[in-house]
């Protein structure tokens, strides 16, 4: 039975409470924010490998002759080259710039196409595709309510992932996946689709699997991956890792008042490809001169800086933080802020910088981008520089 009656659940959310997680609303869903800790599921994330269910998640499934093109005028990124296999980051945004989402888009076959967005833009964005639908040519099909999604990740994730029985005999599929691709399988429930995806900055799989094989596989990961330390994760310590490494979260980083060009994904913004959505607006600012970017603080002073917290350069206000917490891997409180463009951000400038954080001034310095490397591309046990 459900808590609340008011909220969505998972096909996982009856485990997630018989086994003792923290259970609070988040983006109209019942969800798992710890389980036994932040910083111990944190710690299990970045040294082993740990279970998130994320089935909150939306997908919506884009087919037909025409889904490639129309595709490739709504969103920042190229993705009408993509071959079947390939996965993009990209940005969808309003005319004047401003983010609607931000997203995965998989090409799984010539003509169809997957769009995984945000389990708080999930509605926003599946009627937005249906106002810009073409008369003929494309078909959606809003599979969220069908489809379960887990990650696996940290740097065991692929030694777990092999020992998973509907995976038996897929080895070489799974060794050939770099970041951002996919393949496909048939699973006992239907098809599975499994990516070297993540959103924590390890190595890292998702599995895009019918309701009816997610507790199955949930349950079966868990145990084969006892001698690994596997643990479930919960979306706290989700928060926690990809702050680290300086991944955008929407509602933070990304908004409908930021473009993707503030929030330091511009990357992913191709102004030189056809029109698309937004791109003029885009186009204008970089040429005037992007107005605001995301930095990096470290607090010096006593305190944690939280979202919304204004930032003092020189005594000026120039932003606000974005995201703020204490690092777990680190030991330090740091945080995201979105500030004027020209302002003295480098190691050793002599401006004082603070959070202004319930009226009072807490000292900080901006640091190097990003707080840690994310550890995706190559061997999943590599060095990496926290700097």
């Amino acid at each position: 039975m459900n808590a609340n009656p008011d909220l969505k659940t998972t096909p996982l959310t009856v485990w997630h409470r018989e086994n003792g997680a923290k259970m609070v609303p988040f983006a109209g869903f019942e969800m798992p924010v710890q389980y036994e800790g932040v910083l111990a599921e944190h710690a299990v994330v970045r040294e082993k490998v740990g279970l998130f269910d994320i089935t909150h998640m939306g997908e919506i499934f884009v087919n037909g002759p025409g889904a490639g093109a129309w595709l490739e005028g709504l969103v920042t990124n190229r993705i009408g080259k993509a071959v079947p296999g390939k996965v993009v980051y990209t940005a969808m945004c309003r005319e004047d710039g401003g983010v609607l989402d931000d997203m995965l888009i998989y090409r799984l076959d010539e003509e169809e196409w997957m769009v995984v967005c945000n389990a708080a833009n999930h509605a926003k964005i599946a009627a937005w595709l249906e106002e810009k639908k073409p008369a003929e040519g494309v078909v959606l099909d809003d599979a969220s309510d069908r489809v379960a999604l887990i990650a696996v990740q940290g740097p065991d994730s692929r030694e777990l992932l092999g020992r998973l029985g509907a995976l038996e005999g897929r080895g070489q599929d799974i060794d050939a996946l770099d970041f951002y691709t996919c393949f496909t399988i048939d699973g006992p429930g239907g098809r599975w689709i499994v990516s070297r995806t993540g959103y924590t900055g390890e190595h890292g799989y998702e599995l895009y699997l019918p309701n009816a094989d997610a507790q199955p596989a949930w349950e079966e990961l868990l145990a084969k991956g006892a001698d690994l330390g596997v643990a479930p994760i919960g979306l706290a310590a989700r928060d926690t890792l990809r702050f680290e490494v300086c991944y955008c979260l929407y509602g933070h980083e990304l908004g409908e008042d930021i473009t993707p060009l503030e929030a330091g994904i511009g990357w992913a913004v191709k102004l030189k490809k056809d029109a698309f959505v937004g791109r003029d607006a885009l186009a204008a600012q970089k040429a005037a001169g992007v107005p605001r970017r995301i930095i990096c603080l470290e607090v010096t002073g006593r305190g944690i800086a939280r979202q919304d917290a204004r930032v003092l350069a020189g005594g000026r206000d120039v932003g606000y933080v974005t995201s703020g917490t204490f690092s777990p891997t680190l030991k330090k409180p740091l945080a995201l802020a979105l500030v004027e463009r020209d302002l003295p951000g480098a190691k050793g400038d002599e401006v004082s910088w603070a959070v202004d954080v319930r009226g009072r001034a807490i000292d900080c310095e901006p640091v190097d981008f990003p707080f840690l490397s994310a550890r995706t591309k190559g061997d999943p046990r590599a060095e990496r520089n926290p700097s």
